[in-house]
C-alpha cells in the first residue's frame, strides 16, 4: 500500500501536540570412492579420505578421516553449497551432492556432467554420523555443539539466529540483530521512530470501503531499553472487512512474555480496550494478524466511533505498555508502569 494513502496523527507519552506521519567450483566435491559403496556395506571400510595427507585414524568406524574442518568441506553441497543430510547422492565418478539438487540438475552430475542414476554415498553417510559440529551462529553468541544429523534442527531454532525485518507492507528479505533492524526500519523504510511507553494515534482514511487487505506498520517504539512495533491493518474477517492492531516485540519470545501492552479505541461516548502481552518478532505479522492476537474493530463500528457522515475514517487508536515484574514473596507478577 502506498505510505501517503492513510494519515496518522501521533503523540507519545501524553504529548499534546501531534505530528502527521504519513554450480559452483568445489574443490573438495570429489570423492575418490567407487559406486560400489552404495551396495556394499563392507566396502565402506576400505575408503580412504585425505586432504593435504592430514590423516586422522578412526578406530571406531575403521575408517580414515581426516579432521573435521576438511570433512565438514565435503559434506558441502557444490551446487548450493549448504551441508548435505541423507541421501547423499553421487554419481560414478565420485561427485557429491544434496537430494535437494539431484532434481534441479536434472539427473546431471554438476562437476562432470555424467548421469547421476540412483547411487548413495552410504560412506560420506556413515562419516557424517561421527561429528560433531558448532552451531552456525557461533559468530553471535551461540556456545552449543551438535551431532551433524542434530545441528540442522536445533539452527532453526536457535535464539542467537538473526531476525527477519518486521515490516509489514512489503516482503523484506534482511535479516540481522536488533540494532541493524531497528537502523534498517528507520533508513530503508522510514519508519517513525518514538520514545515512551504510551501512544496515541489518528487514523485518517478518505475512502475506507476501498481499503481491503491493506498493510500498515506505523510506529517504532523505545521503551525500558526495548523495541516494538505497533500495527495497525485492514482486512477480510470472513465476510466482514475490519480493522486490526496490536504490538511486536523486537527480541524473542521469553523476553516478550515480561511485557503487556493495552489498546483503546473509541468515540461519540463509546470504546473498546485490549490488553495482551507483545508477539515476538519471529511470529510474522501475518501469523499475528491470523491469530487474531490483537484488537479488532469491525469497519462499521470504526466509522460509527468517527463520528460524522461516517464515509471518512477518524480513528484514535491511544495505548501504554508497561513491564510484569516477578513480586518475590509470592511469584505474581505485578505490572511496572513507565512514568
Amino acid at each position: 500500500m502506498e505510505s501517503d494513502s492513510i494519515e496518522c496523527i501521533t503523540s507519545s507519552d501524553g504529548i499534546v501536540d501531534e505530528d502527521e506521519i504519513h554450480p559452483h567450483p568445489h574443490p573438495s566435491s570429489h570423492l575418490n570412492i567407487h559406486s560400489q559403496f552404495s551396495s556394499s556395506t563392507k566396502s565402506s571400510h576400505n575408503i580412504n579420505l585425505i586432504n593435504n595427507n592430514n590423516i586422522i585414524n578412526n578406530q571406531n568406524a575403521g575408517v580414515l578421516i581426516p579432521s573435521s574442518p576438511s570433512v565438514h568441506e565435503l559434506l558441502e553441497c557444490p551446487v548450493c553449497t549448504n551441508s548435505m543430510y541423507p541421501p547423499i547422492h553421487q554419481c560414478h565418478n565420485g561427485h557429491t551432492l544434496c537430494s535437494t539438487c539431484k532434481v534441479r540438475v536434472h539427473n546431471r552430475c554438476p562437476t562432470c556432467r555424467q548421469e547421476l542414476g540412483d547411487i548413495r554415498c552410504l560412506a560420506l553417510e556413515k562419516v557424517a554420523e561421527s561429528l560433531e559440529l558448532p552451531c552456525k551462529y557461533c559468530s553471535l553468541g551461540c556456545p552449543e555443539i551438535f551431532p551433524y544429523y542434530s545441528k540442522l534442527k536445533h539452527e532453526a531454532v536457535c535464539n542467537f539466529r538473526p531476525y527477519n525485518c518486521p515490516y509489514a507492507g512489503s516482503e523484506c528479505s534482511v535479516l540481522g540483530d536488533i540494532p541493524h533492524l531497528v537502523a534498517h526500519l528507520r533508513d530503508d523504510h522510514k519508519v517513525d521512530m518514538h520514545s515512551g511507553c504510551t501512544f496515541n494515534h489518528r487514523y485518517v482514511k478518505s475512502n475506507p470501503r476501498e481499503v481491503e487487505n491493506a498493510t500498515w506498520m506505523l510506529t517504532v517504539f523505545n521503551c525500558f531499553s526495548h523495541y516494538f512495533c505497533l500495527h495497525f491493518e485492514a482486512f477480510q474477517l470472513g465476510m466482514a472487512p475490519v480493522y486490526m492492531a496490536f504490538l511486536r516485540f523486537m527480541g524473542d519470545e521469553m523476553q516478550a512474555r515480561n511485557f503487556s501492552y493495552s489498546l483503546e479505541v473509541g468515540g461519540n461516548g463509546r470504546k473498546l480496550t485490549w490488553e495482551g502481552t507483545p508477539r515476538s518478532i519471529r511470529d510474522s505479522h501475518k501469523k499475528v494478524r491470523d491469530s487474531h492476537d490483537g484488537l479488532i474493530i469491525q469497519r462499521n463500528m470504526a466509522l460509527f466511533f468517527s463520528g460524522g457522515d461516517r464515509k471518512e475514517l477518524k480513528l484514535r487508536v491511544t495505548g501504554r505498555i508497561w513491564k510484569e515484574q516477578q513480586n518475590p514473596e509470592n511469584g505474581a507478577c505485578i505490572p511496572n508502569l513507565c512514568s
